[in-house]
Order: C-alpha cells, then structure tokens, then sequence
C-alpha cells in the first residue's frame, strides 16, 4: 500500500527588502547619528548621505532612495529648493524635512514645497523611527492642529485671496467645502465628524475627493490651499 504523500510544508512569502533611506544634512555629526538609528533596524537601509541640496539631488538620481532625510539650511542649494526640485518629479521620494525647531518657518517652506512631514533633530530615536516608518507608509506627519499653527505663522496672506486658487473652490461641493475648512482650522477626522454629525470614514472620503479635485499630495497641502484661497483666514 503507497503511503500518502505528506503535504509541503507552507512557503513563507520572501520578506520585502528594506527601505532604503538616503541622509542629507551639512553636519557629519547629524548624518552619523540619524545612519545609526536608521540602519539598526532591519527594515531600513541608509543607501547614502550627502552635505547639500545639489548633493541630494544627484544621489537620489542614483540611488533610487525611498525616503530623504532632508535638513534644510545648508551651504549651496538648500533643502527647501532641493525638496522643491525633488517632488516636481513623478517618481520623487518621501521627503522628511529634519528641522532644529518644531516651529521653524524654513520647515513650514519644505512643506509648502511638498515635503511629506518634519522632524525635529534632537527627537529619541524611538520618535525618529516612528515618524519615518509612518511617512514610508504615505502618512504625513504633521497634526492638524500643528498644522494651522504653521500655516498661520508663516503663510503669505494677501489682501484678497489668490484668484487663481479662488476659482477651484467651484469644483467642490458644499460638504467637501466645508471638511476642508474645518481640517483647515486644525480639526481631527474625529473632530470634523463629531462636529457635521457624520461618520469618521465619510469624513476621510470627502478629504480624499478634495485632494483629488484639486491636484493636491495630502492634507497638509490641503490646508495651505484653503488658506490661500480664501476660504479659511488666519484667526478664524
């Protein structure tokens, strides 16, 4: 009598590689620092460093990285043109603006730019590893209400909104108007729901439908436009 054939043992899925994260800031002490906490974990990588914009831009050219770690006052090109210069492109990387001060407007510029968050240089490295996984997931890391902070320190405000940016608020509806002006005045998704007595996930969709109507990246961004165009103003 043939024995029954034992089934095959499962097939673990191949573990992904790690991300792959280049450094660029003009202190050797800071790149070192950020390289150890970086590269102790197993699922990320530093696959280069560079001391200045212009630097950075040729190494993720080619090293093809996942995330910069961004400093942004520096000799030569600075991190705000190189962040600028980086997010024009269609395969740009996650940006993580790596600032001296939670409330620097040179940061508040890089977001503006299209950095997808910012870190304060001194943060644990618990924080640091926290915040780069979460922006290599797609989150931006910057709270609503941080958010409105620096968009109300540090945005241009002119006498009349720009027209330009005025006249996209017409491709929204009602609802998604005013989502958008209460993610702009610093409201959690919590929040909104609770105050327009809607689900959390209705709230989230109607964000995503603004994101998509008016070409922009993420909520930050999103609360830069609403300043811009009129439809929230500093202090309301």
């Amino acid at each position: 009598m043939t024995e029954p054939t034992p089934p095959a043992p499962p097939v673990s899925p191949p573990a992904a590689p790690p991300a792959r994260v280049l450094i660029c800031d003009d202190q050797e002490l800071i790149r070192m620092g950020l390289r150890m906490v970086v590269d102790s974990q197993p699922d990320l990588t530093v696959v280069g460093e560079a001391a200045e914009g212009d630097a950075a831009i040729a190494g993720v050219a080619a090293l093809r990285p996942d995330l910069v770690l961004m400093d942004v006052r520096m000799p030569g090109r600075d991190g705000i043109a190189a962040t600028a210069h980086l997010c024009a492109r269609p395969d740009a990387p996650r940006i993580l603006v790596v600032t001296t001060f939670d409330l620097d407007e040179y940061a508040y510029a890089a977001l503006r730019a299209g950095a997808n968050g910012f870190l304060v240089k001194d943060a644990p490295a618990e924080e640091i590893l926290v915040t780069v996984r979460a922006v290599l997931r797609g989150e931006v890391m910057v709270g609503p209400s941080l958010t409105r902070r620096l968009v109300e320190r540090f945005v241009l405000r002119p006498a009349e909104p720009a027209p330009a940016r005025h006249g996209l608020l017409t491709a929204l509806t009602g609802r998604e108007r005013e989502v958008l002006a209460l993610a702009a005045r610093g409201l959690s998704n919590h929040e909104i729901a609770g105050r327009l007595f809607i689900g959390e996930t209705t709230v989230k969709t109607h964000l995503g439908r603004v994101l998509v109507k008016l070409g922009l990246r993420d909520r930050v961004h999103a609360v830069i436009f609403a300043y811009e165009s009129g439809l929230v103003r500093a202090g309301d």
